[in-house]
């Protein structure tokens, strides 16, 4: 049974007692997305391919979870008018009871969060859907395991996994073989994790990968360029 709890920053995350596992940091689940993800993710795609807003960023990501990630990327795409596709994988899709005790749009400086919240939880699986004029979504309960998307399509991924303690078989060599695959020459990948065969099993399936300083409560986090 998922436990919610309040992270340092105030914001809610999820514990799996019997795992022992958070779905976010426990020093701020929304710091961390928005760190992780958005900055040094989604904002340092757009600059580094100097993209524009007629651009179409296409998202790859691992672990849709609680959907923090998708919210944060639809506010950026609908404030910065910039197109974007999310896809995301999850085999475990949370109850919608607990979804609307979850407390992010009570802190986040956007007066539609909690209407983006609502439509991204509330569109039907398998489908790509429109929540805005800049973002749509597609939510997919298929492991990455199974997923077979269309090759070089992304341009961007976020690797969400649990952490390679708790889900080993997700930290797998040839998953990330796969989502090279799967990604644009150029793409990004971006991970909280720095664990040293994680980036040494990226390095060896052809990324560029880089060591940057982490969210609060971790020293570093993972960059890595197709």
């Amino acid at each position: 049974m998922l436990e919610i709890i309040k992270t340092k920053d105030g914001s809610h995350s999820l514990l799996i007692p019997e795992m022992n596992e958070t779905y976010h940091s426990t020093h701020g689940a929304l710091t961390e997305s928005n760190y992780v993800f958005i900055d040094k993710g989604l904002k340092y795609y757009v600059e580094k391919e100097a993209t524009t807003p007629n651009n179409h960023i296409n998202i790859l990501e691992v672990g849709f979870g609680t959907g923090l990630n998708a919210l944060l990327t639809s506010i950026y795409a609908n404030t910065h008018k910039q197109l974007v596709s999310y896809f995301s994988l999850e085999t475990n899709p949370i109850d919608p009871l607990i979804l609307e005790q979850l407390n992010y749009h009570k802190l986040i400086d956007d007066t539609k969060g909690q209407e983006l919240f609502q439509s991204i939880h509330a569109c039907e699986w398998e489908k790509l859907v429109e929540i805005n004029k800049y973002f749509s979504i597609k939510k997919i309960n298929q492991a990455l395991q199974e997923y077979s998307g269309e090759t070089e399509l992304f341009d961007l991924v976020y690797f969400d996994a649990f952490a390679p303690s708790r889900q080993p078989e997700m930290w797998d060599i040839t998953l990330f073989e796969k989502i090279y695959g799967l990604m644009k020459k150029g793409g990004v990948l971006v991970t909280y994790c720095a664990q040293g065969q994680f980036k040494r099993d990226l390095k060896a399936c052809g990324f560029e990968v880089e060591k940057i300083p982490g969210p609060p409560g971790k020293a570093e986090m993972t960059r890595a360029c197709k």
